[in-house]
């Protein structure tokens, strides 16, 4: 077939027809080197196209994406979901998707994926992602009509409009190769000084999405390897083919896919294997400098697992490179893509008080009294903080993309410049005009006016909610304060708020302002704080609120001079009770109101005096007369692994185990540090305070909920809180997906041990032993 092009045998000359990185692959495999078999598929979307735009309802369709303001994202979401419909229910591609599966069948693999290249672009990695699919004509039909609707999803229609490309001239190559599991995969960069090699476990999916900090291995010219262990407790794989010994099982996360969940403290990558990756990047190097090239260690039934190039991609060398640097990485904070205009906050001391909309904000930190200046931000760096910090949590609730530890940032970023935002893999990019290729071979200058430069280049697009399938015992609640985005939850599949901050929803309320209130607009701030409650506790009715009361803190809230372990939550509250008292008398008209499904949580209780002194202050109000009416505490100052029998007895309803503070004050380590290091909350020692904080709730018949970020880290560590018994999980609304299918793959497991353990056994085997001996181990 004329319009499959098979890589050992593409010429140069077929540049424009196969795109560029089909192109480096079949150079190098006809060069020797170990690339992954494939062919190309060309021509067929201009023939699609023909016919597409002939139709009169697309026709229409796409003149009303041409009079649509691409900013409005409801509107714009509208017209992509109609368009990418009409495309996969009104069009056939049978005799392609045939042609696809006779040529795959040489393979003799049940697996392909296609990698589509939008041919008139350049520089556009990942612009349209990779698609899975068994190798049978119906399912390869409907990946192609996927591919192809793809250039009219919502982001790309923004994409188009915004470097100003008519959807009319698009042209789309595939790549087609077979697809085997690996045990291990990653990226490969060849520079003439040293290799920078990337690797996690299993299929690069995981690195591509984002889900895992890979292992980093930078190779200088003399050899000598320095190693950083990532962060890799997901790997992917595909059903019904040969697998690792050291995966285990999960649920599928597609119908082509299959998760695992693994060790991340071991290197994905074994000593021999290291070395063969070496040997083959320095030839690279060599010959093809300045390319990043996907490799995997694939599994091909019994034989032993071959090294093989996937994909090829261009990287600026240093000649190339602008004077400033071209890339800058800190810790992802916050997922999500961003490409805007830099607005640098280089003075602490003097805040603006209003920023240009749809700017990325670069500040040496970012406390969480910026609220108001973060609401129309694309997203924002900064030089220190770190994953548990409140400015990255500040960053997830709001679903900005957020990058933090980034050394020197509002050094090298200058207001102004354009920069490109991951806050999924934690890199900036100063980016440069984008270009397009014409179809002679050339290129030129896409103009980006003002108002271009204004709006941001956001990849997350809206997607409809997955519907779990699997129902779980384990409360899986969302941690969320802010009523403007309310719509964000509202399909989500939780048991109720696990955790509303009251401070973050405070600062957004009253604009920044925080002292200035209390005495001046005593009624008006009653009366916006109870509105406020009740937008959240109306939407997540009847499931519960949980209420945590205010927390103030400094440096986080620089309007405030009370140090961090000084005048800081439930002391603050004895040393002057005034704004307590009046929350508690907000909390009570909210339930006065009708809504008896608001609850309070205390934070950061010290001492079971601290307690008392709060839970009378309820009493007074009214609060506890109401039988529903819960009263817990925050677990994260260490004093509750000794004092949780008495806070019992002196009315603690139920505790919220928060690890960003007990983590800190465990091991001593500053949650607001950027260094990643062993003392995080895995470390054994908190691991078991956990451990000892639910098999103690359990004892005295409360529940237990976790709402700090460990288990959205760490997900791995979810298998043990099922373990030992915790009432609930609450996480922030972008983990929560990710989260329930944990707590299912746990609890499935845990169900599936039971019942193993039902049957007869030797006598010598003492369950109960080796079940606490595993959960302590962590």
């Amino acid at each position: 077939m004329e319009k499959i092009h098979w890589l050992e045998q593409i010429q140069s000359s077929e540049h424009t027809l196969i795109g560029v990185q089909a192109l480096q692959l079949s150079q190098l495999l006809q060069r020797g080197y170990p690339v992954k078999p494939g062919f190309v598929v060309t021509e067929v979307w201009r023939q699609f196209s023909d016919c597409l735009f002939s139709s009169t309802e697309i026709t229409e369709l796409l003149h009303t994406y041409l009079h649509v303001n691409v900013d409005d994202w409801q509107q714009l979401q509208q017209v992509a979901q109609k368009l990418r419909q009409a495309i996969i229910q009104k069009f056939s591609v049978v005799d392609l998707s045939h042609a696809i599966a006779t040529a795959a069948n040489r393979w003799q693999t049940p697996t392909l994926i296609f990698h589509p290249e939008v041919l008139l672009l350049q520089n556009q990695q990942n612009v349209l992602p990779a698609q899975v699919s068994i190798n049978n004509p119906e399912a390869i039909a409907q990946k192609l009509l996927r591919i192809w609707s793809q250039l009219f999803s919502a982001r790309s229609l923004f994409y188009w409009r915004h470097i100003d490309i008519d959807i009319r001239h698009l042209d789309i190559a595939v790549l087609v190769q077979p697809l085997h599991n690996a045990i291990a995969s990653g990226v490969l960069k060849c520079q003439v000084a040293k290799l920078e090699i990337q690797a996690t476990y299993g299929l690069g999916l995981a690195i591509t999405r984002g889900e895992v900090i890979p292992d980093t291995y930078i190779v200088d010219s003399n050899g000598a390897v320095r190693s950083q262990l990532g962060n890799k407790t997901i790997a992917y794989g595909v059903a019904n083919l040969p697998l690792p010994p050291q995966f285990t099982h999960l649920l599928p996360s597609d119908q082509d896919e299959l998760q695992y969940l693994l060790n991340g403290q071991q290197y994905a990558l074994k000593e021999q294997e290291l070395q063969q990756l070496i040997r083959l990047g320095q030839e690279l190097s060599a010959t093809h400098p300045a390319l990043a090239y996907e490799w995997a260690f694939e599994l091909k039934d019994a034989d032993a697992p071959q090294l093989l190039i996937t994909q090829c991609h261009n990287f600026p060398t240093a000649s190339q490179l602008p004077p400033s640097p071209s890339l800058l990485q800190g810790l992802a904070a916050a997922p999500g893509h961003s490409i805007a205009p830099a607005y640098v906050v280089s003075n602490l001391q003097q805040i603006p008080s209003h920023l240009p909309p749809g700017v990325i904000i670069v500040a040496a930190t970012i406390s969480p009294d910026w609220l108001p200046l973060l609401q129309h931000a694309a997203g924002f760096v900064t030089e220190r903080g770190g994953l548990t910090s409140h400015s990255a949590i500040l960053a997830r609730e709001l679903g900005i993309p957020a990058i933090v530890s980034v050394p020197q940032a509002t050094q090298i970023v200058k207001t102004n410049d354009l920069i490109d935002l991951d806050g999924s893999r934690g890199e900036i990019r100063l980016r440069q005009q984008p270009q397009m290729r014409s179809h002679l071979g050339g290129t030129r200058h896409l103009s980006w006016n003002k108002r271009d430069q204004s709006q941001p280049i956001k990849s997350s697009i809206l997607q409809a909610s997955h519907t779990p399938t699997v129902p779980i015992a384990t409360q899986l609640f969302v941690n969320f304060s802010q009523p403007h985005l309310l719509d964000k939850v509202l399909n989500l599949p939780v048991d109720g708020l696990g955790l509303l901050r009251s401070e973050m929803m405070l600062l957004n309320m009253l604009e920044g302002r925080i002292t200035a209130w209390l005495p001046q607009h005593k009624q008006e701030l009653i009366e916006r704080w109870q509105e406020q409650i009740s937008q959240f506790v109306q939407v997540f009715a009847p499931k519960p609120v949980f209420y945590r009361s205010l927390d103030w803190r400094s440096p986080e809230f620089q309007l405030l001079s009370n140090s961090v372990f000084g005048r800081h939550d439930s002391l603050s509250y004895l040393q002057d009770p005034t704004l307590f008292d009046l929350e508690l008398s907000v909390l009570a008209a909210v339930r006065q109101s009708g809504y008896d499904n608001v609850h309070l949580i205390l934070p950061f209780i010290r001492t079971v005096e601290e307690f008392v002194f709060c839970r009378q202050r309820v009493e007074q109000v009214g609060l506890t007369q109401s039988p529903q009416f819960q009263l817990w505490i925050m677990a994260e100052v260490p004093s509750v692994l000794f004092l949780l029998p008495e806070y019992v007895k002196a009315g603690v309803q139920g505790v919220s185990i928060g690890t960003n503070d007990l983590t800190q004050l465990l091991l001593g380590v500053d949650r607001d540090l950027g260094v990643t290091t062993a003392l995080n909350a895995r470390h054994p020692v908190v691991m078991q305070a956990i451990a000892q904080i639910i098999l103690q709730a359990k004892q005295a018949g409360i529940p237990c909920s976790i709402c700090g970020q460990a288990p959205v880290l760490y997900p791995e560590i979810i298998d043990s809180l099922v373990r030992w018994g915790i009432t609930a999980i609450s996480v922030e609304a972008d983990a929560v997906e990710q989260t329930y299918q944990a707590i299912a793959r746990a609890e499935q497991r845990l169900l599936l041990e039971h019942a193993r353990h039902q049957l007869p056994q030797p006598k010598t085997i003492k369950f109960a032993t080796e079940i606490i001996g595993q959960a302590l181990k962590y």
